[in-house]
């Protein structure tokens, strides 16, 4: 029996972690490489990087002879993929093959790519193709809006008015290995997963379907895996929960679900 997955995301902003809330507010909260370290301590199994910086300025706020000031993501990423000793995903601007491959090159496991996949699903192809399936995470971030459970991309300032079950369908035919499917909705509210929008795509989706957005209890994860999540993914709680890892695991081991233990 595979066992669930439980996977921090960690979102990275100008060189420094934050929390989000709705995609919109913003709060640091620590230093990308201290986290990597903790982490490896903790009952994870997979970590998960985002790059939701809007510009090209990088700066980790201090430099000194433990912590250098990184000036770029990929030289974050190195240095991260140094104290990692868990499968690592990166994502943010990730445009081409090129960049996939640097992302590689640097240390990642896999990439998570957003809006380049949407505006060029051959992306998607020509990343399997290249590096296999298991390394291509779609991202898909989603609003409720009007017209359903849409999709948006650009850090969730566009609209594209695709249906998230139809646009997660078309992302597998290319070849997607794995789908990250966040509710931009719940993000950052603690209100617990949309329900709803998960078993939308899990209906839909060959591959796993991570879900993301809205934990706030850790029952809250066996509720995604019962809608179709595979596996369940979280940022806040890690940040502000003492022993969220090992109270994760309790909580879905007590409802039933199948669990890597330390």
């Amino acid at each position: 029996m595979l066992r669930t997955r439980l996977i921090p995301v960690l979102l990275l902003q100008n060189g420094m972690l934050v929390r989000s809330e709705s995609f919109s507010i913003h709060q640091v909260v620590g230093n990308p490489i201290h986290e990597a370290k903790r982490f490896n301590e903790w009952n994870v199994d997979e970590l998960i990087y985002l790059d939701i910086s809007r510009d090209g300025s990088y700066d980790l706020r201090r430099d000194d002879h433990k912590v250098k000031n990184l000036s770029e993501p990929m030289q974050i990423l190195e240095e991260v993929s140094k104290t990692c000793f868990m499968p690592l995903t990166w994502g943010g601007r990730i445009r081409s093959i090129d960049d996939m491959r640097l992302c590689l090159r640097n240390g990642a496991d896999k990439v998570a790519i957003n809006t380049g996949a949407f505006r060029s699903p051959q992306l998607i192809r020509d990343g399997a193709n290249a590096f296999g399936a298991q390394a291509i995470v779609v991202c898909i971030d989603v609003r409720c809006t009007e017209r359903g459970f849409e999709v948006f991309i650009d850090g969730g300032r566009e609209s594209t008015g695709r249906d998230a079950a139809s646009w997660a369908k078309e992302a597998v035919s290319h070849g997607a290995g794995e789908i990250l499917l966040q509710s931009i909705d719940r993000d950052g509210v603690a209100t617990g997963y949309d329900l709803d929008l998960i078993r939308a795509v899990a209906q839909v989706s060959s591959v796993p379907v991570i879900a993301l957005g809205g934990v706030g209890r850790y029952e809250n994860y066996a509720e995604a895996v019962k809608a179709g999540a595979d596996a369940v993914a979280a940022a806040n709680i890690f940040h502000f929960k003492e022993l969220s890892d090992r109270n994760g695991k309790r909580a879905m081991a007590k409802a039933g679900l199948h669990v890597r233990t330390s």
